[in-house]
């Protein structure tokens, strides 16, 4: 190990958080079918993939044989079966959104595109999983499943085509360019499809057997849009298309296809039903991508999470070794142990990095969680409305509104009743993950991008080398990518716009407020007293801005208002992210005394993950602060010279006359207002100062948030201090 000496008077960092710790906080101590999982597919990535990375794989963008040779490992080492059900040959019961969560978090650790590669093949089965037909979901699981001892056949492998060629990719998910029409039906018998899809950018292209397609009708005969399966053997063309040319994710093969196919009806998603001679798909391709993003963006949020965390030992590493084989650099002076540590910058811009990492990695956990309670309830709330005879889309919307209002009357104690409810519990999560969902994968790769800059500036100029340790050049780049899979930040935030004010997740959002409150009460230091602050803000400023107009009359919160309802949706993210952080916080400090290995070293690990989370609230606090005082006051005019504006001014002459009834007058108004002296001349400035009195509460909230602010550069300066004391490894355990 190299470290300097450790100061038995404070308790320190001792050691890089493990497996151990990394259980508890992210809720999987008790799961030894993910502990297994974990240590299998770091195998993977700590060895087939880092050597490939280490080797130059990334320098191509064909799909060479030594890539595919990760498909075999993917297989063997349980990764490819993590989606399936113990029945299509997986091996996990129940909700797999955790699973898939660290099964990316491992991979992108070493390689995002590696990451890629393993999931695309699970987002190509999601449609099928979410909104297929039993026979459907039987026969594609069966085909994808790895190949159990004893038999001899090769897994089928998918991809996952929505996005069109250029200039058409991008616009948005609603606009499709593949077109479906009836090449033939005969009578009494099923109708044969002819289905024409080009596709831009799409993962596992180069080697897929299916693709599920989304397509829009092009002929009265099929009503709106679906998404089909396409075979490889199916009649027409199949064509794989060129390697997409991208700078990033190599390591996962991505190409722009050609495909012309016939294939049977049956092959619809879902299933159809024929309505007076009319082909009517059972689901369009806008239902099946919301239930199939909502939760595969948050694995791809994990990724860019990954990235993060993973930097922090080569950082260190590079930093403390910066100066050694120079002629003042002796070994055991502190410029030879600690190298560019000695300098406050450094390990202060590593603390930023870090508390960036577990929050965003504590966000993408807990929305994988949510995801977890949520799905088989959710299949469970559909089969209870269907016993009720409620189905389609604007009955079940309007059964579920009246479940919501019992929802928030049960969270206000006045339907106790109502605990327990199935429906109810389903209401609250669901409003939740409809929200955490996007807010991860908005904050976790576009800020987190950000972040990953600031990790490889601090190797120097090693950070953009092809042999940088840990390959952070790689995945700085990477995170450029991942903020683009499944909707850019626009779609997140257009999203988020529409489900953070729903009023069943602000009800929850006030007791979150609370409950930050008596975290604060019970540890100061985590920096719940400031976020709770945070959060008051930004729920004052969001009801502000749904009942205010700007200086034209014009509604201020509505959809086109992006200017409005977009810096909001950040600003929240800032807040999600840091409230998962502490809690994960709290939750190593209840549970890490109960495992002997945590336990060792936990005062030290818990005064370090306290001291993060106060950094990481403090910035939540600063960016809500700056966002929502730009929106509260931004859209007033400001007021100029004129009549108008100076009608709150002082006049000079009156001031001299109030002097002689109330002494000291002058200098008391001064200081709240402009004076205009008696030949109209004024102070050199854009126009009187602006007065919002109706504002009050929003000012006295910004003053109390900043003064909440106390203590959190204390907690940096420790935080900083820390890592200068910390044990790492002798070196990294993947090749460089």
């Amino acid at each position: 190990m190299t470290t300097a000496a450790i100061d038995t008077k404070t308790e320190y960092l001792r050691a890089l958080p493990g497996d151990d710790v990394r259980q508890i906080l992210w809720r999987f101590a008790d799961r030894f079918d993910l502990q297994m999982l974990v240590q299998s597919v770091r195998g993977v990535a700590r060895g087939p993939v880092a050597r490939l990375v280490a080797s130059g794989a990334r320098n191509t963008h064909d799909w060479t044989p030594e890539k595919a040779s990760l498909l075999q490992s993917f297989d063997e080492s349980g990764i490819t079966g993590v989606f399936m059900e113990p029945s299509d040959g997986g091996f996990i019961e129940g909700p797999k959104n955790l699973a898939l969560a660290l099964v990316a978090f491992e991979l992108a650790w070493v390689d995002a595109g590696a990451a890629t590669g393993s999931l695309a093949g699970c987002l190509a089965l999601s449609p099928i999983h979410e909104r297929g037909t039993p026979e459907q979901r039987r026969y594609y699981m069966n085909k994808c499943a790895p190949p159990q001892p004893g038999e001899d056949r090769k897994p089928w492998r998918g991809s996952f085509a929505l996005t069109e060629p250029i200039p058409y990719v991008g616009v948005e998910t609603g606009m499709l360019g593949g077109k479906v029409k009836v090449a033939e039906w005969k009578e009494g018998q099923e109708p044969t499809l002819q289905v024409d899809k080009r596709g831009r950018f799409i993962t596992n292209m180069g080697f897929a057997n299916f693709v599920t397609a989304a397509v829009e009708s092009d002929d009265p005969r099929i009503k709106g849009t679906c998404m089909v399966i396409l075979e490889e053997t199916d009649p027409g063309t199949f064509d794989r298309g060129t390697p997409t040319r991208k700078l990033v994710h190599q390591l996962s093969s991505t190409n722009d296809p050609v495909l012309s196919l016939q294939v049977p009806a049956h092959r619809i998603i879902g299933g159809y039903t024929v309505q007076d001679g009319v082909i009517v798909p059972r689901y369009s391709h806008g239902e099946i991508i919301e239930a199939v993003f909502r939760r595969t963006r948050v694995t791809v949020a994990i990724m860019t999470s990954a990235k993060l965390l993973s930097a922090v030992e080569p950082v260190i590493r590079y930093a403390r070794g910066r100066f050694r084989g120079g002629n003042i650099a002796t070994p055991g002076s502190p410029r030879y142990e600690l190298g560019l540590q000695l300098k406050q910058d450094v390990v202060h811009r590593l603390v930023d990095v870090w508390a960036t990492g577990e929050a965003s990695a504590s966000l993408g956990f807990a929305a994988a969680r949510v995801f977890d309670q949520l799905d088989p309830l959710e299949r469970e709330k559909t089969e209870i409305l269907a016993a009720l005879g409620i189905q389609g889309g604007s009955a079940t919307f309007k059964a579920m509104r009246k479940v919501q209002k019992d929802a928030i009357e049960y969270l206000a104690g006045k339907r106790p009743d109502l605990k327990g409810d199935f429906l109810v519990e389903y209401a609250l999560l669901d409003s939740v993950a409809n929200v955490l969902c996007p807010a991860c994968k908005l904050w976790n790769t576009g800020h987190g991008a950000a972040v990953m800059r600031e990790a490889v500036s601090l190797m120097g100029g090693y950070g953009i080398t092809e042999d940088c340790p840990g390959f952070l050049g790689h995945k700085w780049m990477d995170a450029q990518l991942e903020a683009t899979y499944e909707g850019p930040e626009a779609v997140q935030r257009r999203q988020l716009s529409v489900t953070m004010t729903g009023d069943l997740f602000l009800a929850q959002f006030r007791q979150w407020i609370r409950e930050m409150r008596q975290i604060a009460n019970d540890r100061p230091g985590t920096g719940a007293c400031a976020l709770a602050t945070a959060m008051q803000m930004w729920l004052w400023s969001l009801e502000h801005l749904l009942k205010t107009t700007d200086a034209d009359g014009a509604k201020l919160y509505q959809s086109s208002r992006q200017g409005v309802t977009f810096p909001l949706a950040d600003a929240l993210c800032w807040l999600l992210a840091s409230r998962s952080q502490i809690l994960d916080a709290i939750e190593l400090e209840k549970k890490g005394p109960d495992n002997p290995t945590v336990a060792e070293g936990l005062p030290g690990l818990l005064n370090f993950m306290t001291d993060l989370c106060h950094v990481q609230s403090a910035h939540a606090a600063g960016e809500v602060g700056r966002v929502c005082a730009e929106l509260v006051f931004g859209y007033n005019r400001h007021p100029a010279w004129d009549t108008e504006g100076c009608a709150s001014c002082y006049q000079s002459e009156d001031l001299d006359a109030m002097e002689s009834l109330i002494p000291g007058i002058s200098s008391v108004a001064c200081g709240y207002t402009d004076v205009i002296e008696k030949d109209g001349s004024h102070p050199a400035k854009a126009g009187p100062c602006a007065r919002f009195d109706s504002l009050d509460q929003f000012t006295r909230l910004r003053v109390r948030m900043d003064g909440c602010l106390t203590g959190s550069q204390l907690a940096k300066d420790r935080a900083a201090e820390a890592l200068t004391k910390v044990m790492i490894p002798e070196a990294l355990d993947y090749p460089a």
